[in-house]
C-alpha cells in the first residue's frame, strides 16, 4: 500500500475519503436521521438514499483498489477528484442560494473541497513525472 513516502503522498487522500465516505454511506442508507435532519417517509425516499449509499460504496471500492493496485491508481484519483469537488461545489451553491447549513455540512464542504483539490495536485504531479525523461 505505502511502500515509499511518495506512495503515502499520492494515496493518503484516498484512504481518508474511504474512512469518511463508507460510514456516511451506511448512515444515508439505513439511518439518515441519525446525524442529519432528514426524515424519510416514503419507500421512494428510502430507495433514493439506499441508491446514494450504493454509489458512495461503489466509489469507495475504486479508491481502495487504487491504494493497493497501481493499475487502478489513476482511475481512483480521477473519480475521487470528481466525487469530492462535485459534492463540495454543490454545497457551495447551496450555501450561496439557501444559506449557511449546520457546522457539520460547512466542515464537510471544506473537507470535500480540500480532498478534491489535493487529488488534483496529486494527479498533476503524477502526470508531470510521467512526462519527464
Amino acid at each position: 500500500m505505502f511502500k515509499t513516502k511518495n506512495d503515502f503522498i499520492n494515496k493518503i487522500h484516498l484512504i481518508i475519503s474511504v474512512c469518511i465516505v463508507v460510514p456516511v454511506a451506511f448512515i444515508y442508507g439505513f439511518q439518515p436521521n441519525l446525524n442529519f435532519d432528514i426524515h424519510l417517509q416514503t419507500i421512494d425516499e428510502h430507495s433514493q438514499f439506499k441508491a446514494i449509499m450504493g454509489l458512495y460504496l461503489g466509489f469507495s471500492i475504486i479508491w481502495i483498489l487504487g491504494t493497493f493496485k497501481e493499475a487502478y491508481l489513476k482511475t481512483a484519483i480521477i473519480t475521487n477528484i470528481i466525487f469530492m469537488l462535485g459534492l463540495g461545489f454543490g454545497r457551495l451553491i447551496s450555501i450561496l442560494m439557501d444559506g449557511t447549513p449546520t457546522f457539520a455540512y460547512v466542515f464537510g464542504t471544506v473537507a470535500e473541497l480540500f480532498l478534491g483539490f489535493y487529488g488534483l495536485w496529486v494527479f498533476r504531479s503524477i502526470a508531470v513525472k510521467r512526462l519527464e525523461f
